[in-house]
């Protein structure tokens, strides 16, 4: 076996080794595409901010310093925000996560009264949309306006999700199911003990899915929270966007005199507030997905394929 395997490797050809290096320069290229925006701003929050202001951080930082993450932190109301953000995505996951896999568990079983019907009505969902007005009625008529629950209900049932859930579900061995009802294993039995264990690889995409849409929102916030205390990290960020410029002027006149006399490369700007935030809100999540990348590829794959 060895010997073939080393007749096989001779006989790559020169052309063959040119696409492999051709191959890994474009997508070590599309790496750095993407990945330099990120570079980018992160290099801006820790430059001279009048540097950075003028446009002239490009690909090093240049006087480098950390003050505008402690000035940010000291911002009114970003610590709260970041704590219902949290919490959205956390229990909004969670919940979303275990309604996507009942669901899709139970559209598979045959023994589901009206089954066809209710996952047609639940997909038909996926083209027809009310609109933002007649949404907005609805969850205040709910009195979903001004509560946590309004970030949380309204994502619970999502068709994208239990699509997924229930295409990986048919794809794994119906006979374990069968055994375990064999065995007086009930319905919540069998999901619980059976069906949840092996899909784990579906349930950590859609986690990934679920957790990056509940911490990207905020035009819930916009429509429905006019309390400041129910403010998400992503809605912060939208104000101090739209009001940079002001933000700057009053983190400078509230940082006391020292502030005062410190260099120009240090006093915030409105360029610096903006990177600074966007740091301080797309961090997070990003280290989210290191976690469940073996998952993400495993579970998208097999739940896409039947057979």
């Amino acid at each position: 076996m060895k010997e073939k395997s080393k007749k096989v490797k001779m006989k790559r050809s020169a052309g063959d080794y040119m696409i492999s290096v051709v191959t890994y320069i474009v997508y070590a290229l599309f790496a750095v595409v993407c990945a330099y925006p990120f570079y980018y701003i992160f290099i801006n929050t820790i430059s001279a901010n009048d540097l950075s202001d003028k446009g002239k951080i490009l690909f090093w930082p240049q006087g480098i310093h950390f003050s505008n993450y402690t000035n940010a932190i000291q911002i009114p109301g970003l610590l709260q925000a970041a704590k219902i953000s949290v919490s959205r995505t956390f229990i909004g996951t969670v919940m979303t996560v275990l309604m996507a896999a009942f669901l899709g568990y139970m559209f598979t079983r045959e023994t589901m009264w009206k089954r066809k019907l209710w996952y047609r009505f639940v997909i038909l969902t996926m083209y027809f949309n009310a609109g933002i007005i007649p949404w907005y009625i609805t969850m205040k008529n709910l009195h979903l306006t001004n509560n946590f629950l309004a970030y949380v209900l309204p994502a619970l049932v999502s068709p994208f999700n239990i699509i997924l859930v229930k295409t990986y579900v048919e794809s794994t061995p119906k006979e374990l199911q069968d055994a375990a009802e064999i065995d007086g294993a009930g319905t919540l039995r069998v999901f619980a003990s059976v069906v949840l264990p092996i899909i784990k690889p579906i349930l950590a995409t859609v986690a990934i899915f679920t957790a990056v849409g509940q911490w990207n929102s905020f035009q819930d916030t916009l429509l429905l929270m006019t309390d400041t205390k129910l403010h998400t990290l992503q809605f912060v960020l939208y104000q101090y966007i739209n009001q940079a410029s002001s933000l700057a002027s009053l983190l400078t006149s509230n940082a006391g005199s020292e502030a005062i006399q410190q260099a120009l490369s240090t006093a915030q700007t409105a360029t610096s507030v903006r990177m600074t935030v966007t740091i301080i809100v797309v961090t997070p999540i990003l280290l989210v997905y290191p976690f469940f990348q073996r998952f993400f590829v495993k579970g998208i794959m097999i739940g896409a394929v039947k057979g």
